[in-house]
């Protein structure tokens, strides 16, 4: 039988992401040291139509940031302040 061999033949898959810029966290910028589960506005740009918290990747907050974020979105759901689900 024989093996067939690509020796240095590889295909180059292009990054979807090349030659985007990261976005820069909204928090950090504006200098914020704790992130609020009272402030609803805020809150309510960082969830999906479904009510879902939206990833890092896609809302561009650091991990420090984004951790604050996901508590403060389940406390504001705890106190009703935001939809759990949506209708």
């Amino acid at each position: 039988m024989a093996v067939r061999r690509f020796a240095g033949r590889k295909r180059r898959q292009k990054s979807k992401f090349l030659g985007r810029k990261k976005k820069a966290c909204r928090f950090c910028v504006n200098k914020v040291e704790r992130v609020d589960y009272k402030d609803v506005s805020i809150l309510r740009k960082f969830l999906t139509d479904r009510a879902k918290i939206f990833p890092r990747r896609t809302s561009g907050n650091c991990a420090k940031h984004q951790r604050q974020l996901a508590v403060a979105i389940k406390r504001a759901r705890y106190m009703a302040l935001l939809p759990c689900v949506v209708e």
